[in-house]
């Protein structure tokens, strides 16, 4: 079995001495950074959601609750896609007004 190293690092290695560069920082994720990348994740499933449609434009027949109509496949996922999203963003708007109102709450007892 290997014996286990207790070695500390050299305080003195660790100090800044002016007339030197600063040792690089390490960067943060960050809210940004997530934003970023959502974005760009989002345009992605867009362009594939588009060549979807493209290709996808012969009438489909549609049957919902005694309601009946055609149209594209393609069309038809774009508008679930849609329907998907404002659901999120309705159910997110609650949450987030009812978490305003806790806050305010809070704040008026302290």
């Amino acid at each position: 079995m290997a014996a286990m190293s207790s070695e500390q690092p050299d305080p003195v290695a660790d100090v800044h001495t002016p007339g030197t560069p600063p040792p690089p920082q390490e960067t943060k994720f960050t809210r940004a950074a997530a934003l970023w990348g959502a974005l760009i994740m989002g345009f992605l499933i867009l362009i594939v959601l588009l060549i979807f449609i493209a290709q996808n434009t012969e009438p489909t027949p549609f049957h919902f609750l005694g309601w009946r109509w055609q149209l594209p496949l393609g069309v038809a996922t774009l508008f679930a896609a849609i329907a998907g999203g404002l659901i999120t963003v309705a159910v997110g708007a609650v949450r987030i007004f009812q978490l305003r109102r806790v806050a305010k709450r809070n704040l008026k007892l302290h």
